[in-house]
């Protein structure tokens, strides 16, 4: 896809006609977390490892939720009109980061330079604010999401094991905290 034909707009809460965002994919993929206790020590280990079987996964996020701080949402539009990628960010003063709050790439569109533009994005929007770090969220099924912020330079820097449930780990589901300094 040309880049040329792809631009990024800010949608504004009272303009914006998008609230809700779907998305919906599908991982044979998941990272494996182990927390072991010794004598002294705590080690954890996150491995890739494949599924018996296919995942299907489905999440509904809305934009412009009223916890998120100085929210911006920013869309991509292919040769002026169709959206297929938004990012919404949001400003934690307390600890100087900016947070990823939603990401999302239209089907069809995904490994095509539409996520990496929407990324680019949002460490410029972050190093204008001065934010020292952007962060987000995922979880350990969602592979192609993790390998893609890894390979953009985010580092893990957090997981709760238990966010969802007390079996994340057995469900592989567990929620993780990337990071990288800007």
């Amino acid at each position: 896809m040309k880049e040329s034909s792809l631009r990024i707009i800010e949608l504004v809460k009272q303009d914006s006609h998008l609230r809700e965002l779907e998305s919906r994919y599908f991982t044979t993929h998941y990272y494996d977390i182990s927390v072991d206790h010794g004598t002294g020590s705590c080690r954890i280990l996150l491995v890739r490892k494949a599924f018996d079987a296919t995942l299907e996964k489905n999440y509904r996020g809305r934009l412009f939720e009223d916890h998120i701080v100085e929210p911006k949402v920013f869309a991509v539009v292919l040769d002026g009109s169709k959206e297929i990628g938004w990012i919404e960010l949001g400003y934690e003063k307390w600890n100087n980061r900016m947070r990823v709050w939603e990401f999302l790439v239209e089907n069809g569109f995904r490994r095509r330079g539409v996520g990496t533009l929407m990324m680019n994005h949002a460490v410029k929007i972050a190093g204008e604010r001065g934010a020292r770090m952007l962060v987000l969220e995922t979880q350990t099924n969602n592979a192609d999401a993790i390998d893609f912020y890894l390979g953009y330079g985010f580092d893990l820097i957090g997981f709760d094991i238990a966010s969802y449930s007390n079996e994340d780990i057995e469900k592989k589901e567990v929620r993780i905290e990337l990071g990288m300094k800007t």
